[in-house]
C-alpha cells in the first residue's frame, strides 16, 4: 500500500470494483480500492445476479445495456469466469391496466433503441417458461438480453481486469477516518494513512458511515430482501433449456433457474428496514433469519404461479440486506460542497447497473462530465431535506413496497410528505387545492370541489374537465398560480456581471429587464433553461426549476469566480403569477407604481398592497402576465390581496396541470422533457438565444462546432395527434412509413385549441410542417402531423399586449 493514490475507492462490492476498473481503463492506473474484509463481503455475495436491459428511465436503461455488453469483455480480459447465462426474460401482466402499461412500455423501449424485445401472448409465454401457470395472466413482454451471472465471479472479474491495468486492490483494511485537505483527502485506514485527490464512497451497506466520515448524511437505508432456492424440480430435468428470467408483476416475484431448481425472489408489501445507520463493521457474509410469515401472501402467489414449487422443498433461504435510496435509483456523482468526494452507492441492482455507474463516474472524475445524462441517479437530485431519518425511512420503504406495484402518471404517493409548504398552503387547501410535490415542496396541481378524488389512470383522468376550466379562465380572464415552486438564485458582487456573462450563453439583460438564458456544459450540451433578471441595483436573479436547486448550485459553485456572491433564495422567497388578458387590471389596483409602463420581459420593485415585491412581466402561459415575488412570510397575504383585487375580473386559482397544457399550446419546452443535459442548443431551438458575438462563454467552442457543422441529426417539433381519450406523455416512438424517426419529449391536451399535442425530437428529414407521421399513445398507434410552433397565438400578440 502506497501513501498516495490519485483516487481511493472505498468498498469491494460490484460497484466499487467497476469504478476501479473504469478508472484504470481510462488511463488512471494510480488508483486503489480499499475493502474492510474481502471482495463481495456485503450485498454482492448474496445478490440474485439477475440482468436485464429494461428500465423506465431511458438513460439508465442505456447504461444497463452497456453493463450487459461489458460483462463478456471483463470476463475475457480478467480470465475470471462470471457464469453468464443469457436465458432471455419475461415480464408478465395480470390486470387490464398492467397489460396496457406493458404495451405502452414496449413502445417506450423501441424509442430508446432497445429493439430486442417483443410482446407475447400468454400461450407463448407458457411455452417459453413451461413451469409457469398462465392462469390470470393477460400477456407479457419478452426480452432477449436477460439472464443472470455468478455474482462473486463477476466482482473478481472487474477487480482482476482493473489490476491488470495497474490498479491496486487492498483487502482486510478498514477505513477509519476521512479528513479533507487542501489538495484532496486523507484516508486513515487500519494499515496506515493514504493521501488522495479523490475518494469514492462505494461502501454499499456501510455507505452511511463512510458518508458521515466526510460530514455527509446520505439518503440511504438498507432493507431486507428475501429469495429462496428450491430443491431439484423434475420438470426442469426433462427439458433441454434453461427457463427464462420471469417477473410476475401482480405476484411480486421474480424467478430464474438455479441448476435444476429455481431462485424465487420476492418484493413483499410488508417491507422491513435493517440497520438504518449502516451495517456493523464486522458484518459481511451473514444473513438475517428468514421470515416466511412476513412474506406469506407473496409466497402463496409465487407457488401458485409456479405450481411445481408445491411439490419440492426449499434448499436455501436468503434474507439479506440491500441499500436503497428514496426513489430506488443510485446515488452517483460529486457531493455538493465536498470537492473530491464522490458517491457510488445505493445501487440496488449492482450487477445490472454497476458497469454503467462505474463508466459514468470514471468519466465524471477524469473529464468533468459523464457521457450519458445521469441526472436520474445524480446525488444532487436531493437536498438537505432528504437527510432526515424519518423521510428516508418512509420513502425507501415506499419504493421497496411498490417495486412491482403499478404507479400511474397522475398518482401522488404519500411518503415523506407533506414536508415543506408555502405560506398560503392551508388557505389554498381550503379552496380545494390538490397537491403534488416538487423536491421537498408541495405544489398546486388543480383546484377541485370538496370530496373530489382523482382516479389513477394511464389516460385522461376525471380531473380533465377541471383542468380545462382552469385553462379557460387563464385564456379569457385571469388566473392565479402559486410559483413558490420556481428556483431563485441571487447574484451580486463586483464580478457578478462578468461571471454571469461567462456561464450563460445568452446576452445578459439590461437593467430593469429579464432574458431567457441557456446555460451549457463544456461539451456544448444544455445545463439549464434559465431566466436572468437584472434588477438594476447591482443584483441579479437566476430563475429555473425548483427541483434542480442543489444540482444547479453545485454547477454554479464549481464554476465560481472571486468577487461573486451567490445565494439560493429558495427558503426565503415565494410568489404568485397572474396570467390572462385581465391580469393588468388586477395588479394595477394594488400599486400606484408605474407598473403599466413595465414592458414585456421588464422587471422591477413595486409595492403590491402591503407587500414590497419584485415583479417581472412574463408568463409561461403565453398570456399577458406578471410574476410577483415576495418574502416567504408574505405569501398568504399576497394571495389574499390578489384574489380580492381580482374578484370583479373573474380571477381563478389554477395549478401546474393547467400550466402544462397552456405551455404546450405555445410550444414552450420544459426541463427534463424538451431540455436535458443530453441535448444540444441546435436540437432544441435554444440556439436562438445564444449570443455568438459576446466573446467566450462555457460551452461556446462545442456549440459553435454544432452551428458551423452539419447541424443536429434531430430537431424539436410540435405535433398534432389524432388521439382518443389519452395523450402522449414522453418517449413514445414516432414513425414515418414504418421506420422510427423520433420520439415524444412531452405531450398533453391543448384545451384552448381542442387538440392533443406533443413536442418531439424527430429526424431533420421529417421535421417540415405538414409531414404526416404516427405516434404510439398508451400502446396504440395514432396518426399525427408536424404543425407550426405555437399553435395558440403564434405571433405572441397576447403575451406582449
Amino acid at each position: 500500500m502506497k501513501s498516495h493514490y490519485r483516487v481511493v475507492v472505498i468498498g469491494g462490492g460490484v460497484v466499487g470494483a467497476s469504478v476501479l476498473y473504469h478508472l484504470a481503463k481510462m488511463g488512471w492506473s494510480d488508483v486503489c480500492l480499499i475493502e474492510r474484509s474481502v471482495l463481495t463481503a456485503g450485498s454482492s455475495w448474496h445478490a440474485a445476479g439477475g440482468i436485464h436491459a429494461l428500465n423506465a428511465d431511458p438513460n439508465i436503461a442505456q447504461l444497463q445495456a452497456y453493463t450487459i455488453d461489458l460483462l463478456s469483455e471483463i470476463e475475457k480480459e480478467s480470465g475470471q469466469n462470471i457464469g453468464l447465462h443469457m436465458t432471455g426474460g419475461l415480464t408478465m401482466a395480470g390486470t387490464p391496466d398492467r397489460w396496457e402499461w406493458l404495451q405502452s412500455a414496449y413502445r417506450t423501449f423501441q424509442s430508446i433503441g432497445i429493439d430486442d424485445c417483443r410482446l407475447v401472448s400468454v400461450e407463448e409465454a407458457v411455452e417459453l417458461n413451461p413451469i409457469m401457470s398462465g392462469d390470470g395472466l393477460l400477456g407479457g413482454m419478452w426480452a432477449d438480453r436477460e439472464g443472470y451471472i455468478d455474482t462473486t465471479g463477476t466482482v473478481h472479474a472487474y477487480a482482476g481486469a482493473a489490476k491488470k491495468r495497474g490498479a491496486t486492490v487492498i483487502e482486510h483494511n478498514r477505513v477509519l477516518e476521512l479528513n479533507q485537505t487542501l489538495n484532496g483527502w486523507e484516508v486513515v485506514t487500519e494499515k496506515g494513512t493514504i493521501n488522495c485527490e479523490h475518494v469514492v464512497n462505494a461502501a454499499g451497506l456501510w455507505a452511511k458511515q463512510v458518508g458521515r466520515m466526510a460530514g455527509v448524511e446520505l439518503p440511504v437505508s438498507p432493507l431486507n430482501h428475501h429469495y429462496l432456492i428450491s430443491d431439484t424440480i423434475p420438470q426442469l430435468e426433462e427439458i433441454d433449456f434453461e427457463v427464462p428470467m420471469t417477473v410476475d408483476l401482480e405476484g411480486f416475484t421474480y424467478l430464474r433457474q438455479d441448476q435444476k431448481g429455481v431462485l424465487l425472489g420476492i418484493y413483499e408489501v410488508n417491507h422491513q428496514h435493517w440497520m438504518m445507520d449502516g451495517a456493523p463493521w464486522e458484518y459481511g457474509f451473514e444473513l438475517q433469519q428468514e421470515d416466511p410469515d412476513r412474506i406469506e401472501h407473496e409466497l402463496e402467489l409465487g407457488f401458485n404461479r409456479y405450481p411445481c414449487l408445491q411439490e419440492v422443498g426449499v434448499k436455501t433461504w436468503v434474507n439479506g440486506a440491500f441499500t436503497f435510496s428514496p426513489d430506488g435509483n443510485p446515488l452517483v456523482g460529486p457531493v455538493p460542497g465536498k470537492r473530491g468526494y464522490w458517491t457510488a452507492c445505493a445501487v440496488m441492482a449492482g450487477f445490472l447497473q454497476g458497469g454503467g455507474v462505474g463508466k459514468s463516474l470514471a468519466e465524471w472524475i477524469i473529464t468533468g462530465e459523464p457521457e450519458a445524462d445521469v441526472y436520474g441517479m445524480d446525488v444532487a437530485r436531493y437536498g438537505t431535506f432528504a437527510e432526515n431519518k424519518q423521510y428516508i425511512k418512509e420513502t425507501t420503504g415506499q419504493f421497496y413496497t411498490r417495486r412491482f406495484v403499478m404507479t400511474y402518471p397522475n398518482e401522488q404517493l404519500p411518503a415523506g410528505r407533506p414536508l415543506k409548504t408555502s405560506g398560503a398552503h392551508d388557505a389554498m387547501t381550503a379552496a380545494g387545492c390538490q397537491w403534488g410535490v416538487s423536491w421537498d415542496l408541495e405544489v398546486p396541481l388543480y383546484f377541485a370541489e370538496p370530496g373530489f378524488r382523482e382516479t389513477p389512470s394511464l389516460k385522461r383522468s376525471n380531473a380533465f374537465r377541471i383542468v380545462a376550466d382552469e385553462c379557460r379562465a387563464v385564456r379569457e380572464d385571469v388566473g392565479l398560480l402559486d410559483i413558490s415552486g420556481f428556483s431563485r438564485f441571487e447574484v451580486s458582487g463586483p464580478n457578478a456581471e462578468p461571471w454571469l456573462n461567462r456561464i450563460m450563453a445568452s446576452r445578459l439583460p439590461a437593467p430593469g429587464r429579464a432574458r431567457l438564458a441557456p446555460m451549457l456544459g463544456e461539451n456544448g450540451r444544455l445545463k439549464g433553461d434559465l431566466t436572468v433578471f437584472n434588477w438594476g441595483d447591482g443584483t441579479w436573479w437566476i430563475m429555473g426549476s425548483y427541483y434542480l436547486r442543489a444540482w444547479h448550485m453545485r454547477w454554479f459553485n464549481d464554476h465560481m469566480d472571486d468577487g461573486v456572491h451567490l445565494r439560493d433564495l429558495g427558503e426565503d422567497t415565494a410568489g404568485f403569477s397572474l396570467s390572462g388578458p385581465k391580469s393588468a387590471a388586477v395588479i394595477e389596483k394594488l400599486t400606484d407604481g408605474p407598473i403599466g409602463e413595465l414592458p414585456f420581459m421588464g422587471c422591477g420593485a413595486f409595492d403590491i398592497g402591503l407587500i414590497r415585491a419584485k415583479v417581472g412581466r412574463l408568463s409561461v402561459t403565453g398570456e399577458l402576465g406578471y410574476e410577483i415575488h415576495c418574502r416567504a412570510g408574505d405569501h398568504a397575504t399576497l394571495r389574499q390581496a390578489l384574489l380580492k383585487a381580482g374578484a370583479d375580473q373573474n380571477i381563478r386559482e389554477y395549478g401546474f396541470n393547467a400550466l402544462l397544457s397552456l405551455r404546450i399550446e405555445k410550444s414552450f419546452g420544459i426541463w427534463s422533457a424538451e431540455f436535458t443535459q443530453a441535448y444540444t442548443p441546435g436540437m432544441t431551438g435554444m440556439d436562438r438565444w445564444i449570443d455568438w458575438d459576446k466573446g467566450d462563454f462555457v460551452g461556446r467552442k462545442a456549440a459553435m462546432a454544432e452551428r458551423d457543422g452539419n447541424g443536429p441529426a434531430q430537431v424539436q417539433v410540435t405535433l398534432e395527434i389524432d388521439a382518443d381519450g389519452a395523450d402522449a406523455s414522453g418517449y413514445e416512438p414516432i414513425w414515418a412509413d414504418g421506420a422510427q424517426i423520433g420520439f415524444v419529449t412531452s405531450g398533453g391536451y391543448g384545451h384552448t385549441i381542442g387538440k392533443s399535442l406533443a413536442m418531439a425530437l424527430v429526424d431533420t428529414a421529417h421535421a417540415a410542417v405538414g409531414t404526416d407521421l404516427s405516434v404510439h399513445v398508451v400502446g396504440v398507434e395514432r396518426a399525427a402531423r408536424v404543425i407550426a410552433p405555437s399553435p395558440y397565438d403564434p405571433t405572441g400578440k397576447a403575451m406582449r399586449a
